[in-house]
């Protein structure tokens, strides 16, 4: 059994995950904001893995990933960062970047490096689902990844359900139909929507991300499904304050 699925199975609400960007606000942070977010009571983690064309990324997700690569933060010392601290932390820890790093790195070499640091999850917003189930399912069974797949208020009951049956780690909600960036409010529009993908009676466990980014919104969120991510908030506050006081702000969110 994977971490997430232990955690899953100890835990089934009330989740909270927090996005970080590898490598800000300074290149060898890393470590330190992993140690400090499970010493706050996060339940999981992404691990951002900063690119030059983060697609699905908002305005502050991608100044932290141009200030990252202008630190020098690159894959290579990433999974380096990680192999450091793999023997001082326990919290599942999942990778968030794109498809088009996992090709140019190598996509095998690339699973080899997160099974050797302990990454059992990926998510990759724009791998597609054909090219997953013809040739990376396999290779991802193979190093013990699972690989999760995101919706949004305009995927059809179809496609959700498929992804439901593929999935063995989470469902990844977009909480709207925008990039990632804090929202002030969770609108009855959202909630319809999250009630709607609850009425499909799904297997998987339902994070919901884009746009959670305080106790209001979190707490909102884990009324209609398992849990939150918490990414853009999170990373302008480190920015703002540095990392150690990451204690501060989980404690607004989950009140812990």
């Amino acid at each position: 059994m994977s971490k997430l699925s232990q955690l899953f199975a100890e835990k089934p609400n009330r989740l909270c995950s927090v996005y970080f960007t590898s490598g800000y606000p300074k290149l060898n942070d890393t470590g330190t904001i992993i140690k400090n977010l499970e010493k706050a009571g996060v339940d999981f983690l992404e691990v951002g893995l900063p690119y030059s064309d983060p697609m699905a990324d908002g305005p502050t997700i991608q100044e932290t990933s141009s200030i990252a690569l202008k630190n020098g933060i690159n894959l290579d010392l990433i999974f380096n960062q990680l192999e450091e601290i793999k023997n001082q932390v326990s919290i599942p820890l999942i990778a968030m970047g794109y498809f088009n790093q996992v090709v140019r790195y190598g996509a095998e070499k690339f699973c080899e490096k997160c099974q050797s640091v302990g990454i059992q999850t990926l998510v990759l917003p724009d791998m597609p689902m054909i090219e997953y189930e013809q040739t990376y399912k396999s290779m991802f069974a193979k190093y013990g990844l699972s690989n999760v797949f995101l919706i949004t208020p305009q995927t059809s009951e179809e496609r959700i359900k498929k992804i439901d049956e593929m999935t063995d780690a989470f469902i990844y909600v977009v909480a709207s139909s925008s990039i990632t960036g804090a929202k002030g409010t969770i609108s009855k529009a959202q909630i319809d929507y999250f009630n709607r993908i609850k009425s499909y009676n799904l297997k998987s466990t339902l994070i919901a991300g884009f746009g959670i980014s305080s106790k209001d919104t979190f707490d909102t969120v884990c009324e209609h499904v398992n849990g939150a991510i918490i990414g853009s908030a999170f990373v302008k506050y480190v920015g703002a304050n540095g990392v150690d006081k990451i204690d501060n702000f989980v404690k607004e969110i989950i009140g812990n």
